[in-house]
């Protein structure tokens, strides 16, 4: 089955053919870990971690190298060091241990390679020292600048002209600059910044030049797929393209930084932007402890990666809802043996077709309506493998099935509900109906909903509770 994929830069979706099947490359913006990731900030991780997934099931898990960067150099990681007066790590190695924690709370798997900034400072050295020696970067005032005017494609994935870009951004006008739109590979640091030394002097990388090192550095160039979200378009990824290239010796119109460009659709809160002046900024570590992780993973997977999302309290209530019933047919097909199994047809060719996720929880969907309605036991351990091993693709769907119902629910609670389920069965068996309703009304009090089956009866804590 063939990989479509839309390509930003050709923008349409093409077959996607690795340089080398025995090692596919993907590199993916990640975080700069200075505080909390907000729910918009883990779009892209779960997107990518599909793509990941499937590039696993595709090509082998051993033949596909992923790397996602840590930034743990920026103004805003600076500044948190010095209001708190300790070193930038301090602040880093904190965040970077939540976000990895977070992320993996959304079933995200680790990445292959995490290289950080500032593990990668000699790369980023040498690869401003081989732009400028190529002629396309220039030094003044213990600043770098990348010459824009000396790359002549520049603007090529975000479609815009130079002087369109002049126009329509705010750039710096500072007096080392040869042009606006120039900028900056390397700067001198601020009193009290970290700093490293240079042949320009003493300081630290600009944003863009970062990724273009670490890519180069950790998996070499070109890579097959360059991972992010739609607002690195411009002019993070069409500056990484710009430097990347300008690194390297020779160069021309057919060489490539990326052989596919992918970018993931913003995502909006209630209709608006998220955004700390309209109070509405939602962060994943809140999240997770009021909604289970699988519960924000799928309603992230719920559009299509490149469209528009709306993260909506509706969204979650209906996503829960979706999950609660596959894991409710889980349950009650728990005792059904599981063997090993591909993943579905269906669903490979709907993750295949450009991550088509609303068409692959379709068929996820048609999978657990195959398992309860199954006539025997062989075609229920098939619809069972089967539903299983297309969640797995997914990252839903491992988890246990009584422990999902009874999630949050401490063990004293869990077996006061125990008892009172028992005695309203016994209760029923008795015939004794008043006694039935009086502790299924209990029951209810305590935001515990009850459901009856031909093979007894089980029950899950009510949404919110």
């Amino acid at each position: 089955m063939k990989l479509q994929i839309h390509d930003t830069l050709r923008r349409d979706k093409v077959e996607f053919q690795p340089q080398n099947p025995q090692r596919v490359t993907l590199y993916v913006c990640g975080p700069t870990v200075y505080s909390y990731a907000h729910i918009g900030n883990a779009r892209p991780v779960v997107v990518f971690d599909v793509l990941f997934r499937l590039l696993r099931t595709i090509y082998g898990e051993d033949h596909v190298i992923y790397a996602r960067n840590i930034t743990d150099v920026d103004d805003k990681i600076n500044k948190a060091a010095m209001d708190q007066g300790v070193e930038i790590d301090v602040i880093t190695n904190h965040f970077a241990d939540i976000y990895n924690q977070d992320m993996a709370t959304l079933g995200a798997l680790r990445p292959t390679l995490e290289p950080r900034v500032t593990h990668n400072m000699a790369a980023i050295v040498d690869q401003i020292a081989a732009i400028v020696a190529n002629g396309h970067a220039y030094a003044e005032q213990g600043h770098v600048l990348f010459d824009v005017e000396s790359f002549k494609t520049y603007g090529a994935l975000s479609r815009r002209s130079v002087d369109d870009m002049i126009a329509g951004a705010r750039v710096e006008v500072a007096p080392y600059k040869r042009n606006p739109q120039d900028f900056v590979l390397w700067k001198p640091s601020k009193t009290g910044e970290p700093v490293w030394d240079s042949p320009w002097g003493p300081g630290r990388p600009g944003w863009h030049i970062e990724c273009s090192a670490m890519i180069e550095a950790n998996l070499g160039l070109p890579i097959d797929i360059h991972g992010g979200g739609h607002d690195l378009i411009f002019p993070h990824h069409e500056n990484e393209i710009a430097q990347g290239l300008c690194a390297q010796h020779a160069h021309g119109h057919d060489s490539e930084y990326a052989h596919y460009w992918m970018h993931n659709g913003f995502l909006t809160f209630d209709g608006d932007k998220m955004s700390k002046s309209l109070g509405n900024v939602k962060l994943v570590h809140d999240l997770i402890k009021q909604v289970p992780g699988e519960v924000i993973r799928a309603a992230l997977l719920s559009a299509h990666y490149r469209g528009p999302l709306d993260w909506t309290g509706e969204l979650i209530a209906q996503t829960q809802s979706r999950l609660d019933g596959m894991y409710g047919t889980l349950r009650k097909f728990a005792a059904v043996p599981v063997r090993d199994e591909a993943t579905p047809p269906a669903v490979l060719e709907a993750l295949s077709d450009d991550l088509n996720t609303p068409r692959a929880f379709a068929e996820l969907s048609a999978l657990a309506k195959a398992l309860e309605t199954a006539a025997d036991d062989a075609a229920r351990i098939a619809a069972k493998s089967q539903l299983l091993a297309a969640g797995k693709v997914l990252g839903l769907l491992q988890g246990d099935a009584e422990a999902w119902f009874k999630a949050g629910v401490d063990e004293d609670l869990t077996v006061k509900i125990d008892a009172l389920i028992a005695e309203r069965i016994a209760a029923r068996t008795a015939k004794n109906w008043s006694e039935a309703d009086r502790i299924r009304k209990a029951l209810d009090e305590l935001g515990v909903e009850v459901m009856d089956s031909a093979t007894g009866a089980t029950w899950k804590l009510k949404a919110g509770v």
